[in-house]
C-alpha cells in the first residue's frame, strides 16, 4: 500500500523535552514514539568519546550519568537568539557549532518520524515561544531564522512556525463540546507563554482563526530557571556560594551561577576555568567547601548535580512533600534538603513574574478573570504544584484543566498546516 504523503509533521522542540506528531488532512493527530513507547524525550545529545557514537534523549543522559567519557548537551533551545549559537565547541577532536548540534538533534527526530511513517516527511510546523528573547525583536527574529535554517538543513523543505500556546489551544479545542474562552498556559523548560483564545466545536473548522486569538504574552522563565534557582539556594552553598571568607567578603559567585545553568556547566570543566577556581581558595575560610568545588569541576559532576536537582524538584512537586537532593557523587550520604517551604520561598519571585504575565494576557484581551471559562495547562513545568497554587490564587474560581503536558503542543502543531 502506498503511504499517504499529504500531511504535516509537528515538532515541539523544547528546552527540556521534545515531541513530534503527524496529522493527515481531516485526521486526528497522532504522537510518534521517540524512545521505545515514550512519546516525548529529553532534548539531550551525548557525544560518546569512547565509541565515537552519538546518542539522544534518555539514552544520552543515561550514558553521561553512568560515567561514559563524552559530552552531554542540553538546553540547546536556550541558545537560539544568542551569539553563542554560532560558536564552536570541541567534541571528539572536532569543532562543532551549537547550531549544528541543534541540527543533529532535529535529524534524529526526522529519522524517527521516517521510521514510524514509512516515508520522510518534508512539511513541518515547528513550535516557537511567544518570545525567544524578551524585549529584543531583532534577536527574536534571528532565533526563529536560525531554527528554520537548522530544520531546512536536515531535509525539511516546507518549514513554518506556530506559537506554542496556540498549538496547545488547537489540541485542547478538539475536546470541547461548547464555545469557551480559555487561557492557555504553556510552561516549558525555557519560556512561559500565555494565550487567551476563543475555542469551540463550531470554530475549529474555520480556516482563519486570527479573530479568535484575543491576546498572547510570554516571559523567558521556565523549568530550567526554577532548577537554577533551587540549585543556587540549596546546593551551591555546599560549594561555597555566599560563603564569607577572610576580610568578611563573599566568595566570587560567577562559578556557582554557571554550575547551576545547564548549558553553561561544561565551560567550567575547561582548564582555564579550573585554574581560576583554584585561585578562589584564598577567598574561603572553610577550605572543605573549596575542596568540594574543585571535586565537582575536576570530576565533572556538574551535570549530574543539575540532574539530581531537577529530579528532586519533580519528586517534591508530585508528592507535595519535603524531599532531598542526592549529592552522593561527592560524599557518601551527602544530601541537600529541598522542602515544600524551600521551593515556595525560592521560586516565589519567578512565579510572581510568570503569573503577572498570565494576568497581563487576560487584561490585553479586554477581559475580567470571571470571563475566563478555563485555564488549560500544558508543558512539563505547568505540573509544578507551587505554580498551580500561585495561578489559582490569582484566578480564583477558574477551573484548571491539565492537558497532555508533553504531547499537546506537538499535536496542535500538526493541526496547524
Amino acid at each position: 500500500m502506498t503511504p499517504t504523503f499529504s500531511g504535516t509533521l509537528g515538532i515541539d522542540f523544547g528546552t527540556s523535552n521534545s515531541a513530534i506528531a503527524w496529522a493527515n488532512p481531516q485526521d486526528k493527530a497522532r504522537l510518534i514514539p521517540l524512545e521505545g513507547q515514550a512519546l516525548a524525550m529529553p532534548t539531550a545529545v551525548f557525544y560518546n568519546a569512547e565509541e565515537g557514537s552519538t546518542h539522544f534523549g534518555r539514552e544520552a543522559i543515561g550514558h553521561y550519568l553512568e560515567g561514559t567519557e563524552g559530552r552531554l548537551m542540553r538546553s540547546l533551545k536556550s541558545l537560539l537568539g544568542s551569539p553563542l549559537l554560532q560558536e564552536t565547541t570541541l567534541i571528539n577532536h572536532q569543532h562543532i557549532s551549537f547550531q549544528d548540534i541543534i541540527g543533529t538533534f532535529l535529524t534524529a527526530l526526522r529519522e524517527r518520524a521516517t521510521g514510524a511513517l514509512g516515508f520522510a516527511p518534508t512539511q513541518v510546523v515547528m513550535g516557537r515561544p511567544v518570545h525567544f528573547v524578551d524585549d529584543d525583536a531583532e534577536r527574536d527574529a534571528q532565533a526563529e531564522a536560525s531554527l528554520r535554517q537548522a530544520a531546512q538543513a536536515v531535509g525539511f523543505e516546507n518549514v513554518s512556525f506556530q506559537l506554542e500556546p496556540i498549538a496547545a489551544a488547537l489540541d485542547y479545542e478538539r475536546r470541547l463540546t461548547q464555545d469557551s474562552t480559555v487561557l492557555v498556559v504553556d510552561l516549558g523548560g525555557g519560556t512561559s507563554d500565555f494565550t487567551v483564545v476563543r475555542l469551540g466545536p463550531e470554530r475549529m473548522h474555520q480556516a482563519d482563526r486570527s479573530a479568535d486569538i484575543l491576546a498572547t504574552t510570554g516571559v523567558h522563565i521556565g523549568g530550567t530557571d526554577y532548577d537554577q534557582k533551587l540549585s543556587l539556594e540549596q546546593v551551591m552553598p555546599l560549594l561555597g556560594y555566599r560563603h564569607i571568607g577572610p576580610g568578611l567578603r563573599e566568595v566570587p559567585s560567577g562559578v556557582f551561577f554557571d554550575l547551576s545553568t545547564w548549558h553553561l556547566i561544561h565551560w567550567q570543566y575547561q582548564p582555564k576555568a579550573i585554574a581560576h577556581a583554584k585561585t578562589l581558595r584564598s577567598n574561603y575560610t572553610d577550605l572543605r567547601l573549596h575542596e568540594r568545588l574543585m571535586q565537582v569541576l575536576s570530576e565533572r559532576h556538574g551535570h549530574h548535580i543539575a540532574h539530581e536537582v531537577e529530579q528532586a524538584k519533580i519528586r517534591g512537586s508530585m508528592s507535595d512533600a519535603d524531599t532531598a537532593i542526592d549529592l552522593s557523587c561527592l560524599a557518601r550520604d551527602l544530601q541537600a534538603p529541598l522542602g515544600v517551604a524551600d521551593m515556595q520561598a525560592h521560586l516565589a519571585p519567578l512565579l510572581a513574574r510568570t503569573v503577572a504575565c498570565a494576568r497581563d494576557c487576560v487584561a490585553r484581551a479586554g477581559l475580567q478573570v470571571q470571563q475566563i471559562d478555563a485555564i488549560y495547562l500544558t508543558g512539563g513545568s505547568s505540573a509544578l504544584r507551587t505554580f498551580q497554587r500561585a495561578l489559582q490564587s490569582e484566578f480564583a474560581g477558574v477551573p484548571l484543566v491539565e492537558g497532555d503536558l508533553f504531547g499537546g503542543v506537538a499535536s496542535g502543531l500538526a493541526y496547524s498546516r
